[in-house]
């Protein structure tokens, strides 16, 4: 993300109306014309570099309105990945996201992140000033960071679905986007980052390259994502029986709509455009900024394209080499697609189009490759969240120290002694300066994550706040967490119901009468989900 250039505008806002007017009154009314033309000349200045100010506010305030439309793209994603029995309950958690988020970044997570960077230049680990939004002088440069900070959350939302509990939302949201989240966004984007390539001595002297955030963004969602799943463990069935064995093959949980998750990916496309291009910050500058933006976008395009070309048909021959017939996927050409936007978002600005399309290609089966990896693990991703954030926000920052192009490094980043390998070899020297700083990041990001999420979530299990009680998962946390029927009878066996009934009774039952001294109650009694026998899976 290029550096953000502050503007005090207060001194250029006179009506322009008055400007002649107020000019010549100070130079005698006209009596000095060489004083009244410079008068002018400089109001007319003034005026210039307010109205650039303004349209730089505006452009933010439009591109971060364009990502957190991304937020609607993650709900219809997330809600045609699931079962009609978990709904509603996906999607109060993705406005949960949003809300966690918005208040941990108002209260601590943008002074963490960028507090200080431009009344300091010394390297620092975490911001320290503009906490609860104090003397935040660009309130829509705080916006458009906001938006980052709440799609990181995000990701980790669909992966857990249809077995988390509603308070673990809420708690993990907060923390990450109030604390994990911007120390990464510091060391990598903040002027004063020591990972930052605007740092005045940056990281083996050009620092990490994430234009759009694959690695500060992506990749901190998708280990999130991940270790989270670890702990959380697969959905009732997936992988394993009711006696806990493995099963030969594990068992598909298809989406109710795949119409739904058609239209996700297309808002989560569209809102890229914000994410990439948005990201230059300023569009306002002669001729440079636009055409960084512009570029960002082209590349964007192009990436994802061929992400989803590759994703598709690579699956097809697959599936027609193993089973001898055809199959066009369409999940597996919409992930693609995602994961091609992932991976083009560190390099967007700084990569030439044709390299765009190499990198589109590699996520493409990037994606496939680790989404075979999951199963193979039995790790439960609901929406493959964790191959398309994680293992191509890794691919993203990693192609930045290959692709990375001299031209495009000077006129971005003004600085392009240390370029992407195949350039440096191009010129005869080799130099890995800026591959070496990208894997450099990904471990910091990776490690600080790790960190501090992992004994978070452990944590969350042990209070028993993170997995959903066992029967509520089989009957659906709609009917759990939110009343109402069955939408689907279908999905939820009558034996199913009528043992949740008698939990739910014995549990208000419990709630109005307090066991004797002595007195011992029955797992069912003491509403832990445990599921009678006679129940089948």
């Amino acid at each position: 993300m290029p550096r953000f250039f502050s503007y005090n505008s207060s001194a250029g806002m006179s009506d322009l109306s008055n400007l002649f007017e107020d000019c010549l009154q100070l130079s005698g009314d006209g009596e000095n014309n060489d004083e009244s033309l410079r008068c002018i000349s400089e109001k007319l200045q003034l005026e210039i570099e307010a109205s650039r100010w303004d349209t730089n506010k505006w452009f933010l305030i439009y591109s971060a309105a364009l990502i957190f439309f991304m937020q609607a793209g993650f709900a219809m994603l997330c809600a045609g990945s699931v079962r009609m029995k978990n709904v509603q309950n996906t999607m109060l958690k993705n406005l949960l996201d949003a809300c966690g988020a918005a208040l941990g970044f108002f209260s601590v997570g943008y002074a963490f992140a960028f507090g200080g960077q431009f009344d300091r230049d010394d390297t620092t680990f975490i911001g320290s000033t503009n906490f609860f939004m104090m003397n935040v002088e660009n309130e829509s440069y705080w916006l458009f960071q906001f938006a980052f900070a709440a799609t990181s959350a995000t990701i980790v939302a669909g992966t857990l679905a249809e077995r988390c509990q509603m308070v673990a939302y809420l708690c993990y949201s907060v923390l990450l986007t109030g604390f994990v989240y911007p120390v990464v966004a510091h060391s990598v984007w903040s002027n004063n980052g020591f990972l930052s390539a605007f740092n005045k001595d940056p990281f083996l002297g050009v620092g990490v390259i994430d234009f759009a955030g694959s690695g500060v963004v992506h990749v901190t969602g998708g280990i999130t994502a991940l270790f989270a799943t670890v702990i959380l463990g697969p959905r009732k069935g997936r992988f394993y029986d009711t006696r806990g064995n493995p099963l030969r093959k594990p068992k598909p949980f298809p989406g109710h709509s795949v119409a739904l998750q058609m239209l996700g990916t297309f808002i989560l496309w569209f809102g890229w455009y914000g994410f990439n291009p948005g990201s230059a910050l300023t569009i306002s500058n002669i001729r440079v900024q636009g055409e960084v933006a512009s570029h960002a976008a082209v590349n964007t395009t192009l990436s994802a394209a061929s992400a989803c070309v590759v994703a598709l048909f690579s699956n097809l021959i697959i599936k027609e080499r193993l089973k001898g017939e055809a199959q066009f996927d369409l999940i597996k050409a919409m992930n693609g697609s995602l994961g091609g936007l992932v991976a083009i978002t560190a390099g967007c600005s700084v990569v030439e189009p044709w390299a765009a399309v190499v990198i589109g290609t590699l996520a493409g089966f990037i994606y496939l490759g680790a989404s075979k990896l999951l199963i193979m693990y039995r790790l439960d991703d609901a929406v493959d969240a964790i191959p398309v954030h994680l293992f191509n926000g890794i691919w993203g920052v990693l192609a930045v120290g290959f692709f990375a192009s001299p031209s495009k490094m000077s006129l971005v980043y003004e600085n392009d002694d240390h370029v992407g390998w195949f350039y440096s070899w191009s010129r005869g020297s080799g130099d890995a300066s800026l591959l070496a700083c990208q894997v450099c990041g990904i471990l910091f990001i990776c490690g600080w994550v790790i960190s501090i999420m992992f004994p978070f979530f452990i944590w969350l299990n042990y209070l028993g706040w993170f997995r959903a009680d066992s029967l509520e998962e089989l009957v659906g946390l709609d009917i759990s967490y939110h009343g109402g029927s069955v939408s689907n009878p279908e999905e939820v066996k009558s034996e199913y119901m009528e043992a949740f009934k008698r939990q739910k009774q014995l549990r208000q039952r419990k709630g109005s009468r307090q066991p004797q001294s002595g007195e011992t109650t029955t797992d069912e009694e003491n509403g832990n989900g445990a599921i009678p026998e006679d129940i089948p899976m």
